[in-house]
């Protein structure tokens, strides 16, 4: 009862509407066309065209209808409240959240966990790791092209891939309830057998079935992940950026890229305490397996976070599907805003009329915009930093403070949120308060990477190496001044294999590589942890226990305390390098321009920064992994904590002093566009 009302009032409103702009065009006959014909030959003026076809548009447009919020027919009154620029941005912030959430949260902290529970190797995960950015980049220009042309819809393009999201995550789930249960029970022989028997035995998951297999169900649903993502930051900033004011535009994006980077920190937390439930917690009480999450053969439950996203990926993708193509007032905002864009191509682009430019062409166009072309670079660069810190920056607090994953990937979501948050949010305050120009902003940009570049020295806070017998330390005396190696005279005899790794800290201090190892001769359980008796290879025949040893180093705080400075000032120059990039263009251009950037940023930065940091911190390992399939290398056990410090300096260093380059060059050729000239656009709107 209460729709039908609503619809018979929506068609008297509409009705008076149509009316009321019937009477503005008879009203106008004297001038020719009236107010109708005013504005549609100051927008005709914006865009290149003639002031002799407004008299044709105003013909046809006796009847205005007024962008609603709704779904096809279903558009009542009540709805309308929500067709506001804020409401859009709250929706649209969810999607960037969901996003980071998803392909920089659960995604990157889940990793090592996949690994070891399917039996992958490096190169596959790298493989999964990969699908998002190649996805991204093969969808990036259709959907930007295509999304960008006068008429079509941006927020039907956004729920879409919200949609692709949602089935990406479930399909990443789908391993989880495809296989068997996990089953850790690592052989109860792992002991010092002075018989010389090797002691061959592995974990039931590597000696049962392949599961490499599920590698193309992770980098199928990677590939969605990436499809889905691409409308949100290009279509979705320059959807925001057309329904709000020059002003007002920088805080939108700002708050839009603020809740971008939140949803990874929290993808960290939310994804390494889900670590701490046991995979198959449903069928199975891991108390009766005697394990606990400080056991290197512990699986948590990785999938629920990737179940619990695909279900809000949709439930969020309803409302965006409901916004009109603009907007209410979107079209005074477009008249009113002037032109930053670069000279050149201002004058190019006045000289080309009002068709969409063929594919090629805009291309060209924009890559002839020696401001746009430097801010790309830089963006490159920025990427491949931040996507390698991403990947690696959980890894290297782990093995270089001795902490465990679940507390590492808290500490880093404790320093994104604040730092990459704030800093993203505080840059686009700052172009608002200080009421920046193009110019200014790329000043801005440069000032605050040249900032960062210092307080890259972060990483050359370091801890010694962790006491780990046979690798980092000698055993006893006798090894002194020799190589060191796992095998010594303590278990000489007691025919360990190294497939089945299973370190354990001994009552010294000192990590080994198992009980075997060791030497140790007994094994009794206590609640949730084993402990190791009559242990040769520990001085006194001390005990040992299937832990991890604690890290003496004290130097946590102060990494954490640089680190946050470093990517503070990097966040801060992200969302002031959006409104240079987004101003430095024509308007017609701006979403097809974010379409080309983003390439280039995956292209030269997110594609390579994983196989670029992978590599250099592979160097520093020195102890790997040996598994009875010989083809699959092993993961990396133990790291050089000076080297991987080292590698990860040299890499954001390098990093950032490209950035500070490319963003001195963004600024030495840019050239504002002059005052005769967005004099002329003005009394052009007027006439």
């Amino acid at each position: 009862m209460s729709t039908s009302q609503a619809v018979d009032e929506d068609s008297s409103n509409m009705s008076t509407i149509c009316s009321l702009d019937a009477s503005a065009a008879k009203l106008g006959n004297g001038n020719g066309n009236g107010n109708m014909n005013n504005n549609n030959s100051a927008r005709s003026s914006r865009v290149g065209s003639s002031t002799g076809n407004s008299t044709s548009m105003s013909t046809d447009s006796t009847c205005l209808e007024e962008p609603r919020f709704g779904w096809r027919r279903f558009q009542p009154q009540w709805l309308q409240r929500f067709c506001t620029a804020k409401w859009a941005l709250f929706w649209l912030c969810w999607g960037g959240a969901l996003q980071g959430l998803i392909v920089n949260g659960f995604v990157n902290v889940n990793i090592s966990t996949i690994e070891r529970r399917f039996g992958l190797r490096s190169r596959q995960t790298g493989l999964v790791a990969s699908g998002y950015d190649l996805a991204s980049f093969v969808c990036l220009v259709p959907v930007t092209y295509y999304g960008g042309r006068k008429g079509a819809s941006k927020p039907c393009f956004i729920a879409i891939g919200l949609l692709l999201m949602g089935l990406g995550s479930l399909i990443f789930s789908l391993p989880h309830f495809l296989v068997g249960s996990y089953r850790a029970t690592i052989a109860e022989a792992n002991l010092c057998e002075r018989d010389g028997q090797a002691n061959e035995t592995m974990a039931e998951l590597e000696l049962g079935e392949s599961l490499t297999w599920t590698v193309w169900l992770f980098f199928a649903a990677q590939l969605l992940h990436g499809a889905g993502a691409s409308p949100l930051f290009t279509l979705g900033v320059t959807y925001l950026d057309e329904n709000v004011s020059t002003k007002m535009s920088s805080v939108y994006l700002g708050i839009y890229y603020t809740m971008a980077i939140i949803g990874p920190a929290v993808g960290y937390v939310l994804g390494g305490q889900l670590l701490l439930i046991y995979t198959d917690f449903v069928t199975v009480d891991a108390a009766d397996l005697s394990l606990t999450s400080d056991s290197k053969v512990w699986i948590g439950a990785w999938w629920i976070g990737f179940v619990f996203a695909a279900v809000v990926c949709v439930l969020i993708a309803i409302p965006i599907f409901g916004y009109p193509r603009a907007l209410p007032g979107a079209e005074q905002l477009q008249l009113a805003k002037v032109s930053e864009a670069y000279t050149k191509q201002t004058a190019q682009a006045n000289a080309g009329g009002a068709e969409v430019e063929p594919l090629p062409h805009a291309v060209l166009t924009l890559f002839r915009n020696p401001t746009f072309f430097f801010l790309n670079l830089a963006g490159a660069t920025e990427g491949l930093v931040i996507a390698g810190f991403a990947a690696f920056l959980p890894k290297q607090i782990e093995n270089q403070f001795g902490i465990s994953p679940v507390i590492s990937a808290l500490v880093m979501g404790l320093i994104t949120v604040p730092a990459g948050g704030g800093g993203t949010f505080l840059g686009g305050y700052m172009v608002k308060k200080l009421n920046l120009a193009c110019g200014g902003i790329i000043k801005m940009c440069l000032l605050a990477t040249l900032v960062a570049t210092f307080f890259t020295s972060c990483f050359l806070v370091t801890c010694p190496n962790a006491a780990f017998a046979g690798v980092t330390t000698a055993y006893d005396d006798k090894q002194l001044g020799l190589p060191l190696t796992l095998e010594a005279s303590c278990n000489a005899n007691c025919g360990c294999s190294r497939s089945n790794y299973d370190p354990i800290c001994g009552a010294n201090g000192v990590m080994y590589y198992s009980p075997c190892f060791a030497g140790c001769g007994q094994e009794e359980q206590q609640d949730t942890l084993k402990s190791y008796s009559n242990c040769s290879c520990i001085d006194q025949n001390a005990d040992a226990t299937n832990v991890m040893c604690e890290s003496s180093c004290q130097s946590l705080p102060y990494f954490v305390a640089l680190c946050f400075v470093l990517m503070l000032f990097t966040f801060l120059a992200t969302m002031p390098a959006l409104s240079a990039t987004l101003r430095c263009v024509e308007d017609e251009q701006r979403s097809f321009a974010l379409g080309l950037q983003w390439i280039k940023v995956r292209l030269m930065g997110t594609i390579p920064a994983p196989l670029i940091f992978g590599a250099l911190i592979d160097e520093s390992c020195v102890l790997w992994h040996e598994s009875c399939d010989t083809q699959a290398g092993g993961a990396c056990l133990v790291y050089d904590n000076f080297y991987i410090s080292r590698y990860m300096w040299l890499l954001a260093l390098v990093g950032k002093l490209c950035s500070v380059l490319f963003f001195l060059g963004a600024w030495w050729f840019y050239k504002p566009p002059s005052k005769t000239l967005n004099a002329k656009k003005d009394t052009q709107s007027e006439i």
